[in-house]
């Protein structure tokens, strides 16, 4: 049989508030070049050369960052932008790109992909996905990718690998006994601990056919919502209106044909500041910078800090240990390295009355 048509559809409208001061509304952090000296969502798009092409690339984005998408993917066709009305979660996100491809390519398989990951190398992403399809073609399945984990993460959602159900090359295809969101520590120290357990990396592969029949199985409101919407009502007025929630809450969690392929090639969602040491080297004084515009950084008995800035200014540390310095537009950032989550109280306090630096 004929392989179908890989289309990938990238979602890229999140708003990356773990990134504030350099992550803002105006430009959240898939556009930012936090790894490999271009925006995240330039990087994700490049993964994909020699596998899909341009023309079969789908964006997601919000309305107000469809200038963003643009300028960042010179080379996407204007027409392969779906802009979302309102920010309704992932599964909403993944039916309005399925119904686009389907429109398309009604028997295509897809690959979703968050616009905001650092993946390397290359070669074995690739690897992978072609596994993924080629397993999605096959069969009426929902394919996810499992990261091995190398620590008891508590901030991922994790997947238990259930028995072996096929082999793509030298690649395992699991099916999935159960999904567990963001487990405690000593929990996670235990699915460590068995080798049964691998991270949720928020990216699928399925048939345009598989995903449409599991949004009318699990999510029968969000396929209601693109059935009014095929029979002439305007998304702007439906979308709205969609509940907002999460694929693999929506979908995945409730499917029982859903297969995981594990990944071990490098891989991060870059969800903090705190991610950053992990993905560059350290300068000589053991301290990360990421820096761009002309930004200069400069250290004196200083150690085990990162630094961001974005314009021509020089950021200078002296006796100090472990922070996170970002110097961004209006607005300046300091903190423990190891509370670099805690940012999202800062982003959650200037909602409530300091718009302007937000």
């Amino acid at each position: 049989m004929e392989r179908p048509e890989l289309f990938a559809v990238v979602m890229a409208g999140g708003s990356g508030t773990r990134f504030w001061p350099a992550s803002r509304r105006a430009r959240p952090k898939q556009f930012l070049p936090v790894w490999g000296g271009q925006p995240m969502i330039a990087a994700t798009c490049a993964r994909l050369e020699g596998l899909v092409p341009w023309e079969r690339i789908l964006v997601v984005t919000a309305e107000s960052q469809s200038a963003l998408v643009r300028a960042a993917l010179p080379r996407l066709p204007r027409e392969n932008l779906l802009a979302e009305p309102a920010a309704r979660n992932t599964a909403p996100c993944v039916a309005f790109a399925a119904e686009e491809v389907a429109r398309r390519a009604r028997d295509a398989v897809q690959v979703v992909l968050p616009s905001d990951h650092v993946i390397h190398p290359t070669s074995a992403f690739q690897e992978t996905l072609s596994a993924a399809a080629e397993e999605a073609a096959a069969a009426d399945v929902l394919v996810i990718f499992g990261v091995k984990p190398d620590h008891p993460a508590t901030g991922y959602g994790y997947i238990e690998a259930g028995a072996r159900a096929g082999l793509r090359g030298l690649i395992p295809v699991h099916a999935v006994a159960r999904f567990v969101e963001k487990p405690v520590r000593a929990l996670a120290e235990e699915f460590l601990a068995s080798k049964r357990y691998y991270w949720n990396s928020g990216m699928f592969v399925w048939r345009t056919s598989a995903i449409r029949s599991a949004m009318r199985a699990h999510a029968p409101a969000i396929a209601e919502g693109f059935a009014r919407v095929a029979a002439g009502e305007p998304l702007a007025r439906v979308y709205p209106t969609l509940p907002s929630v999460a694929i693999d809450v929506a979908v995945l969690e409730r499917a029982g044909n859903v297969r995981m392929l594990p990944i071990d090639y490098a891989w991060s969602d870059v969800g903090s500041w705190a991610a950053l040491p992990g993905l560059h080297a350290a300068d000589r004084d053991g301290n990360w910078s990421v820096l761009a515009g002309g930004a200069e950084l400069l250290t004196e008995d200083a150690h085990g800090c990162l630094a961001y800035g974005e314009g021509a200014e020089v950021i200078a540390l002296i006796g100090v240990r472990d922070l996170v310095v970002v110097r961004a537009g209006n607005a300046t950032l300091v903190c423990p390295l190891e509370r670099a989550q805690d940012v999202k109280r800062i982003v959650e306090r200037l909602a409530r009355g300091g718009e302007r630096f937000l």
